[in-house]
């Protein structure tokens, strides 16, 4: 099988030669695989067995996509965010909404003209759709993009004070990326559509179920019906404890969900694919707070060896991926054994990176 193709009978519970993989790393992680295996850091992901390729298109492409080499280093997005490079990930240091008056905030303009150049993010990665699952990553969505032009603590004072001016913007937000997500499925050959809209912490939901219910759900169900009405896979990205919405996200029509943060109350990747998996494919689940990172190998190949057979159970739908990325202190013989409890032994990864080394002599 080529990756489409164990992505799409994964998703659609059919045989498998072997579990799927969509792993994320750490940028030092990266760094430190990089020099292992000998080879540039762009090309990790895909020696390292992903059966994903996709890139960012919304707002996420200014947090993740653009790099910096110090701390200190930064930018100004198309949103007007301006981000600062602090450790290895650039974080917020300036909400262009933070002291807006409700007015303001209305007549704020999202970045109609910068549609062409988010979107040819893409093209890169649409010249391997014959042989990899290519995904359009349109988020954040709808909350999460509020608060990242407003500031978290600004959006939740309006949450409580003034809901018709959130769910303006939050319809403005969704509104955004349903229009690049519309435009990326009539244009590129994709396989799903990535949404994503972080509401929930380490230990709870952000806001109540009943708050997400009447204020969120309406507008995160607009940009998954881009991707349902183009038979796509919706994907849906949120950290932390969402259990108690997980039933409205397969109501509004979600197949896969990311990233499974199983040291969260109520995430324990089992029983929810026991309690959903009929229902609901999932992508993540792998411990990179503890069993990972501070395990043994012979632990790591037991935890990886559980995982994988129970979310796979009774026909469930499943892919490899990390509860979020895969920290510099992991030992790399740990690295390898998951990898290989998943059916990428050591030895193809290093085919891989030879022939990796052979192109780039060239």
């Amino acid at each position: 099988m080529n990756s489409k193709q164990r992505v799409h009978a994964a998703l659609r519970r059919e045989p498998i030669d072997r579990v799927p993989i969509f792993m994320w790393f750490h940028p030092d992680t990266i760094t430190i695989l990089a020099g292992v295996l000998e080879i540039p850091r762009h090309c990790v992901d895909l020696v390292m067995g992903n059966d994903v390729r996709m890139t960012w298109v919304n707002n996420n492409f200014a947090m993740e996509g653009i790099t910096h080499d110090r701390d200190g280093e930064g930018h100004i997005d198309f949103w007007g965010i301006h981000w600062v490079k602090q450790g290895p990930y650039n974080q917020i240091t300036h909400f262009p909404l933070a002291q807006s008056s409700a007015e303001e905030v209305r007549k704020y303009c999202f970045p109609l003209q910068h549609v062409e150049t988010l979107l040819s993010r893409m093209e890169p990665l649409v010249q391997s759709a014959n042989e990899y699952f290519i995904g359009c990553d349109v988020s954040p969505c709808v909350f999460e993009m509020y608060w990242r032009i407003r500031g978290m603590e600004q959006a939740m004072l309006d949450m409580a004070s003034d809901p018709d001016l959130v769910s303006e913007m939050f319809d403005k937000c969704a509104a955004f990326a349903a229009l690049l997500g519309e435009l990326a499925c009539l244009r590129f050959p994709l396989d799903w559509l990535w949404t994503g809209d972080d509401v929930a912490g380490q230990q709870a939901l952000l806001m109540s179920p009943t708050t997400w219910r009447n204020m969120v759900k309406p507008h995160l169900k607009r940009v998954f019906d881009v991707g349902k009405r183009h038979r796509l896979w919706v994907a849906y990205h949120c950290c932390g404890a969402l259990r108690p919405i997980i039933p409205d996200l397969i109501e509004m029509g979600l197949d896969v969900l990311n990233p499974v943060q199983c040291n969260c109350p109520g995430m324990d990747p089992l029983d929810l694919t026991r309690e959903f998996g009929r229902e609901l494919a999932f992508m993540g689940g792998v411990d990179t707070q503890g069993v990972l990172p501070h395990g043994n190998v012979d632990e790591v190949r037991r935890a990886t060896r559980r995982l994988i057979d129970g979310m796979t159970a009774n026909n469930g739908g499943y892919i490899l991926a990390a509860s979020h990325t895969i920290p510099p202190e992991t030992p790399i013989e740990n690295i390898f054994a998951m990898y290989e409890e998943a059916g990428l032994s050591r030895e193809e990864i290093c085919d891989r990176a030879a022939k990796v080394r052979a192109r780039h002599r060239v």
